[in-house]
């Protein structure tokens, strides 16, 4: 009897420990996807002040004048961003303009790839996004990437040398010595919004 006691002790410890285990991870989950949902909404809305910005820029001025919008503002967003909440908020593109600010990493080169592979599969990049909980060397971190793609008034500065004017051509060389970002097409990815979230144990 005291035996059978004791097995029904051990097995409802257990299946306590198991319960407590389920609900710390289904709160650990509920909390990822909470920051996730929230990197969605901050990407969403920095892409919706660029992409105004930018056409204002290209009606006042044009190609030349929206250049400076990729140069200067974009940055400048993605910095109030990142101090703002604690994140590194960047974009980053499979060819780069700016060596310095848009060079992907290993994981988001990785990205990239499965993001290239999901539109050729018929996915559409104005919904398409990743996230993952990475381990690195200074800590857990979320990651969160949001595709963006080639729209045709991009091929203006981001075309075949046939579609990039003179005057955007010769602005693109003194602002971008080391620019790889042309022969896009409409539809092709150009890229992504980048965030990464510091995770605390």
């Amino acid at each position: 009897m005291m035996k059978i006691s004791r097995l029904l002790i051990a097995a409802a410890l257990t299946a306590a420990g198991a319960a407590t285990s389920a609900h710390a991870a289904s709160s650990d989950d509920a909390a990822v996807q909470a920051r996730v949902d929230e990197a969605r909404a901050v990407t969403s809305d920095f892409l919706k002040q660029l992409g105004g910005t930018m056409k204002a820029e290209m009606q006042a001025g044009g190609p030349t004048a929206a250049m400076k919008v990729c140069r200067d503002v974009a940055p400048g967003i993605a910095n109030d961003v990142s101090l703002r909440k604690g994140w590194k908020v960047t974009r980053v593109g499979t060819r780069v303009r700016n060596p310095m600010l848009g060079m992907p990493d290993v994981w988001e080169q990785r990205v990239l790839q499965d993001f290239e592979k999901r539109a050729a599969q018929g996915e559409k990049y104005d919904t398409m996004t990743y996230s993952e909980v990475v381990e690195e060397p200074a800590g857990k971190s979320l990651r969160f990437m949001k595709a963006i793609g080639v729209a045709p008034q991009c091929v203006a500065c981001h075309g075949s040398a046939g579609q990039i004017t003179e005057p955007v051509r010769a602005q693109l060389k003194e602002l971008y010595p080391y620019d790889q970002a042309v022969d896009y097409k409409p539809g092709d990815l150009r890229g992504a919004v980048s965030i990464k979230q510091p995770l605390t144990d």
